[in-house]
């Protein structure tokens, strides 16, 4: 059996699981949704947001990339944060990262020309490390130094989440939401809070914007 195979025969086990544990379950699913988490997470196959936090389908509504970035030109991850806040009404925002990125180490090694996209989405995390080149080459190992560029990374793209408009409107007019930055360990499946951020929390004044939190 080829492996492709192995998925729709899993899909159907899985299927026929969930109707008999809830009869009503996917006509439950196809009214609508109404998730209370936006996941903004590494598309790293390692790390899927609902398997591990144990969320039903429905609860986390999900966009990956790699290295978990949010950039002001990404008009697709910026179009999720939208609908996720202006239509679902999400009530947290979570940045997750992980230890051991392959994105995140590559972005602290020499560019090649076989990659040659995948290092210009990199640029970004190589900004962070230019902003905190002094800390950070003072870490050894290089996994090591990795894994802080990694937590280094969740709080950036965080604070980015906090410079939109989206979100400054979301929190001036409805007290919502919160945003959160967590990297997960492959070592022990757990994770670690780093930063969060929410409608009181101090923006730079030149990221404001008009109408936003004063």
């Amino acid at each position: 059996m080829q492996s492709h195979e192995k998925l729709l025969l899993e899909n159907k086990a899985w299927a026929q699981e969930a109707r008999h544990r809830e009869p009503d379950y996917f006509e439950r699913l196809a009214r609508g949704q109404q998730p209370e988490f936006l996941w903004i997470g590494c598309a790293d196959s390692r790390v899927p947001a609902d398997i591990i936090v144990n969320a039903e389908p429905g609860l986390i509504f999900a966009h990956r990339n790699i290295a978990n970035q949010v950039i002001a030109t990404d008009f697709n991850c910026l179009g999720v944060v939208q609908y996720a806040v202006d239509v679902l009404k999400v009530k947290h925002i979570i940045v997750c990262g992980h230890y051991n990125c392959g994105g995140v180490k590559a972005a602290l090694s020499h560019q090649t020309p076989e990659l040659m996209l995948v290092h210009k989405w990199l640029m970004h995390i190589r900004d962070v490390y230019r902003f905190h080149r002094e800390e950070l080459d003072a870490v050894e190992p290089f996994e090591e130094k990795a894994n802080q560029l990694v937590e280094l990374n969740v709080i950036e793209q965080v604070n980015n989440l906090s410079h939109t408009s989206i979100l400054q409107k979301a929190w001036k007019a409805e007290r919502r939401p919160m945003v959160h930055g967590w990297v997960f360990s492959l070592d022990d499946g757990l994770l670690k809070k780093l930063i969060m951020l929410g409608p009181d929390s101090e923006v730079d004044p030149i990221y404001k914007w008009e109408g936003g939190p004063s």
